[in-house]
């Protein structure tokens, strides 16, 4: 998992190994045959691999062993876990994410490349001198971050990184709050004072 920036939070599912099957993370690396260099794709082509993928997967359908099936049936089962994942933190992130989601494939027994990975992109930076919308801004980024049904070790991490930001801007809210309080409070007491004055001067 990475942490990008404060102002770029990135929420990540960690790439994830089925069994004996090749490199969970889909990136610069050999495929399981030491063939094909892995790529990361944008979530468009998720259900719409390309025609030699099809080919291979379609070609290899039939030799597939017992175990290699169940191999591909738990890499279908996490694509689908990593995809619901992604999509959860976009629904409850609204318009402070950037992007869409980026996924790392793996190749499996049957050729086709499923996800094993993902990652949403976030802005979580505070609103500059306004508090009251930085506090706003953190409780929707801490909802993008808990949204998924289960939450990774990253998703906490971007929580408590705006739960922090929040905090900090409540102070800094209420340090203002106070100040403007105490500065009525004067004027209150000055006007206060000069109506006495008058009255017993005219006295």
């Amino acid at each position: 998992m990475s942490l990008s920036p404060i102002n770029s939070i990135s929420f990540s599912q960690v790439a994830w190994d089925a069994g004996k099957i090749g490199p969970s993370r889909y990136s610069d690396m050999e495929d399981q045959d030491g063939k094909d260099k892995g790529k990361v794709r944008d979530s468009s082509n998720l259900t719409d691999p390309d025609k030699n993928q099809r080919a291979v997967g379609q070609s290899n359908k039939d030799k597939l062993t017992e175990e290699e099936r169940q191999q591909v049936e738990k890499l279908k089962q996490r694509e689908q876990e990593v995809v619901a994942h992604e999509q959860a933190h976009i629904a409850a992130g609204g318009s402070y994410v950037r992007g869409g989601p980026v996924y790392q494939y793996q190749r499996g027994p049957d050729g086709k490349f499923y996800i094993v990975g993902g990652e949403v992109s976030i802005d979580a930076s505070p609103v500059p001198n306004n508090p009251s919308a930085t506090i706003q801004k953190m409780e929707t980024v801490i909802r993008a971050a808990l949204a998924p049904a289960q939450p990774s070790g990253q998703d906490y991490q971007v929580a408590a990184r705006a739960q922090m930001e929040l905090t900090k801007a409540q102070m800094e809210l209420l340090e203002k709050r106070g100040k403007e309080t105490y500065s009525g409070f004067n004027t209150t007491r000055l006007q206060q004072a000069s109506d006495y004055t008058a009255i017993s001067l005219i006295a």
